[in-house]
């Protein structure tokens, strides 16, 4: 049997009306019935674009030339804006942006919650635009016909990675030093068995661990430590899994010693951590948003708190140097000893860290029986629609939701609603300028109370 020939793509630009803009920054057009979703294009705007990809029911483009932009439309700052799929959002302003992730929330609490806060919370905005990323994973990939290795974030809609010298929104101490990265992979021995590099921040220290897909010869490693003695950066390698980093440069004085940090001043708070760790990517946002948390669920002195997915205890320290007794949960068995790690630099006694699943039923475990006063959740992407079912059983007056994903906010949103809470604040986080992450926060509290 033949199989289907694909219809070819339309080569003449086509001219579009942008009359929205989808959940993921595209500008939505409408072409003889049929939807268009258009990169680099922006609410009332009308473009040349490109068909890129088409499907039964839309099309995909990228715009080629702006015929009438509109006040939001600025000149990208970073000069790959166009190609590489790191940041989808370059071409907006910042206030655009900022209305744009405003946007995108109410409609997902309206949609999914059928729900609206009381008040609308101004947004918090980052301190840096640019030069904020803290952490991020960086594809490596050799390129025979060029005989050449690319590092760097994939382009736009496609698996290939972008070709890119530098990142402007990457902490310099990492985004400054791509092509050096890439002419000291191409220079290795092991130049086509680097599989990606992750980099992660402290305030001190930056790091990148280079994970091999094969053991490296003496010469690669020295040419890897020559690399970081140059660009003053902490490397490690990671042979197999997650368990196997280890830190080749500075030579490692054990696990204790191979830790980054930030400071957390508002509340005189150091954190240490591993570079593989989970942490926030933007340390400015990430200090006002502790801040704000930590106001809105005001917690007092004769007070038990619970953080849920607690992580290192970004959120449980400083929540403990104004309540009476908090209780972190986390499901990750070696971020429950981080946190502990970090109770003990800090000298912080009033707090403690447990391992619990938290997509169960956790109402009956020993930490937990006393009930909880207040109560802060930080899940992931996936939100915490089982937990909130078991959350009255605590019968905390005041519960304070730290979200990355609008959708499952609200899916949870409604789920507190149902169950006897008020949606009393909400409002947006810039944690990802340029691009369209949505990170979010929501007071709760007791209908009753």
């Amino acid at each position: 049997m033949s199989r289907r020939r694909r219809k070819p793509l339309p080569q003449e630009p086509m001219r579009c009306e942008i009359v929205a803009l989808s959940h993921d920054g595209r500008g939505i057009a409408r072409n003889n019935g049929k939807t268009g979703f258009v990169d680099g294009a922006l609410p009332g705007e009308t473009v040349m674009a490109k068909v890129v990809s088409t499907r039964s029911k839309f099309d995909e483009l990228r715009t080629l030339e702006v015929l009438a932009p509109v006040a939001e439309r600025q000149t990208p700052p970073c000069e790959y804006a166009d190609l590489c799929g790191g940041c989808s959002l370059q071409h907006m302003d910042g206030d655009a942006q900022i209305r744009f992730k405003e946007n995108t929330l109410r409609e997902h609490f309206a949609h999914f919650g059928g729900i609206e806060p009381e008040h609308w919370e101004p947004p918090l905005r980052s301190e840096a635009s640019l030069g904020y990323r803290r952490k991020a994973r960086l594809g490596v990939r050799y390129v025979k016909a060029r005989e050449s290795v690319l590092v760097g974030f994939r382009e736009k809609r496609n698996s290939f990675l972008a070709d890119i010298d530098h990142c402007a929104v990457l902490d310099p101490r990492i985004g400054e030093r791509i092509r050096p990265l890439r002419d000291l992979l191409h220079g290795l021995e092991a130049y086509d068995r680097i599989a990606q590099v992750e980099v992660a921040c402290g305030d001190d220290v930056a790091v990148m661990v280079f994970r091999n897909l094969d053991p490296l010869s003496d010469c690669d490693r020295d040419k890897l430590i020559a690399f970081g003695q140059a660009h003053d950066l902490h490397i490690y390698l990671q042979p197999k899994g997650p368990d196997t980093v280890h830190r080749i440069w500075p030579a490692s004085d054990g696990p204790a010693s191979e830790r980054l940090s930030y400071r957390q001043p508002a509340f005189d708070l150091t954190f240490q951590y591993h570079p593989m760790d989970f942490t926030q990517v933007n340390a400015g946002l990430n200090r006002d948003m502790v801040a704000r948390a930590v106001d809105w669920l005001d917690p007092q002195p004769d007070e038990r708190v619970l953080d849920l997915f607690c992580g290192l205890g970004n959120f449980t320290l400083p929540l403990a140097r104004k309540a009476g007794q908090v209780v972190g949960v986390e499901g990750d068995d070696a971020m429950v000893v981080r946190g502990r790690e970090n109770a003990a630099l800090n000298g912080i006694d009033n707090v403690a860290f447990h391992g619990a699943d938290l997509h169960g039923d956790f109402t009956g475990q020993a930490w937990a029986r006393e009930g909880f006063d207040k109560i802060l959740i930080d899940p992931p992407r996936s939100g915490a629609e089982e937990v909130c079912r078991y959350l009255t059983a605590f019968g905390a007056r005041r519960i304070v939701y730290v979200s990355c994903n609008p959708a499952t906010l609200a899916r949870d949103a409604g789920v507190m609603v149902q169950n006897g809470y008020r949606l009393v604040r909400a409002g947006v986080m810039d944690m990802f300028p340029h691009t369209t992450h949505v990170e979010s926060i929501a007071l709760f509290e007791r209908a009753d109370a």
